[in-house]
């Protein structure tokens, strides 16, 4: 089902660097009809970063998923893996997406399989197959041939195995945060991808969030002139969770902090930022140096909350309460993306967008759509301007059409936004939103900062996943007017 064209101000704006490079023939892997051009844009693309780390080639008949659609299904049969806090409200949203049924669900915990299963079945839905009870049940799971999604919710160090697997098994993969943790780990995830023509891709909701969408869609209308740099991360108190015995299962995330000094989670922030800048969409990330404060904070909350018996007496934090990594892009953009989970403070992901015309910020707490902006020439005097007229001249049309219906979705709705859109794109054959190399390149600074702290935050270079296709102007999660096909 075709998507309703439109025009932006990008085809205007940002149109010379691609059109020149695609004259030359760099990246032609994958090349999209009638995309858009690249938003507003700083500067040009050196040489080098033209180049870009390749990475390894391609083996013989390895071709791009670049602009790859799924095949059109009329349901999309979904299979679950890891139905912790996570996975459990996850398979719920699945379930009630028109067109989407739950199949299978697995947990290393076969009581876990089974009471989500129940719950279903009181909800009014078919009752799914159940698969658990040991850690090779998910294997057991991605042999039928009754599932055509599967959604991975298990602790990190999983992703990359059960996500590989599944593109093995001919299914299309959606992974939770993030979907690998190594660099090796993401390359052949999107090698697996190219091989099999699975689409993989990262569950990044923040994404989708309505005043995310909304910042994508004025950046690449040229609201804020030509964008330099932009903010993001995931700043969010998680010391009570992270030392509850029941949340993280086997403490699984809080264990992490005693394995290296990483940032292990700003795609939350990185991500939507990424987006509005056309990361491998007409620009991409080159490099990224980083740097970590001092482990205080999850030390300090056992000393004053855990009693002297509680297993995590055991542990010895490494990571520092805030990493932040700083990116450079081809274009000479700037992205400062930081994750903090270990300090007091109230959530925020940061959500910053400056160019030479304006700026928006998120969560100020400056109004009720929870941003701020300043931009000319509507604004002057130095103060800053409520975003809500602004949001909805903007609003993206997923939020326009489906926002009713997601006030009830995890997440403030951003889940169900995922979830509606992951399915609708299935179901009419679309090209996906979010595709391996967006998520391997989301992913990237978690294994980057590690290497970039052991080298004193000397910067690191950032591979380019789609090995040249990054030039090339596609459209992403600025996506048409779409309907999602009729239920039979």
């Amino acid at each position: 089902m075709p998507e309703t064209p439109e025009v932006s101000r990008r085809l205007v704006l940002g149109g010379t660097l691609a059109a020149g490079a695609l004259a030359a023939g760099i990246g032609s892997a994958g090349s999209a009809s009638a995309a858009p051009a690249s938003g507003s844009v700083s500067g040009t693309a050196s040489a080098s970063a033209l180049a870009g780390a390749a990475g390894p080639r391609r083996r013989a008949g390895q071709k791009s998923m670049v602009n790859v659609p799924f095949e059109p299904h009329k349901t999309v049969r979904v299979g679950v893996i890891g139905l912790g806090n996570r996975g459990s409200g996850m398979t719920t949203g699945w379930s009630v997406i028109p067109g989407c049924v739950v199949a299978a669900v697995c947990d290393i915990r076969a009581d876990r399989a089974k009471r989500t299963a129940d719950q279903l079945v009181a909800a009014g839905k078919a009752r799914p197959a159940e698969f658990g009870g040991s850690a090779d049940s998910y294997a057991q799971m991605l042999k039928r041939d009754d599932i055509d999604l599967v959604y991975i919710a298990t602790p990190w160090e999983f992703h990359y195995e059960q996500g590989r697997a599944a593109l093995l098994s001919g299914k299309h993969v959606v992974v939770e945060l993030p979907i690998a943790t190594r660099l090796e780990e993401l390359w052949d995830l999107v090698d697996t991808s190219e091989r099999t023509r699975r689409n993989l891709m990262l569950s990044e909701n923040c994404s989708y969030g309505r005043n995310e969408l909304a910042m994508l869609k004025m950046a690449h209308e040229g609201l804020f002139g030509d964008v330099t740099n932009g903010h993001g991360g995931y700043m969010h108190d998680l010391r009570s969770l992270l030392f509850s015995d029941t949340y993280y299962t086997d403490s699984w995330r809080r264990l992490w902090h005693t394995r290296s000094t990483a940032s292990f989670y700003a795609m939350h922030g990185l991500a939507p930022i990424a987006a509005a800048m056309d990361i491998n969409r007409g620009d991409r990330m080159t490099t990224l140096k980083a740097t970590a404060t001092a482990p205080k904070g999850l030390a300090d909350y056992r000393e004053r909350f855990m009693p002297k018996s509680h297993p995590s007496w055991n542990e010895t934090y490494i990571n520092g309460d805030l990493v932040t990594c700083q990116i450079e892009t081809a274009k000479g953009r700037m992205i400062r993306a930081e994750h903090a989970v270990s300090s007091p403070r109230p959530y925020s992901r940061i959500n910053s967008l400056v160019g030479s015309r304006g700026i928006f910020e998120d969560y100020a707490g400056t109004s009720p759509t929870g941003g701020r902006i300043y931009v000319e020439p509507d604004h002057g005097g130095d103060t800053w301007r409520d975003f809500d007229a602004y949001r909805k001249e903007f609003d993206h049309w997923l939020w326009r059409e489906l926002g009713d219906e997601a006030e009830n979705g995890g997440h403030g709705g951003m889940d169900y936004i995922l979830q509606w859109r992951t399915v609708q794109l299935m179901r009419a054959g679309l090209v996906p939103d979010i595709d391996v190399y967006d998520s391997a390149s989301w992913c990237a600074p978690v294994p980057l900062s590690v290497k970039s702290l052991a080298a004193k935050g000397r910067p690191v270079d950032i591979p380019d996943f789609t090995r040249g296709s990054w030039v090339n102007l596609r459209t992403g999660l600025d996506s048409r007017t779409t309907e999602m096909p009729p239920v039979a």
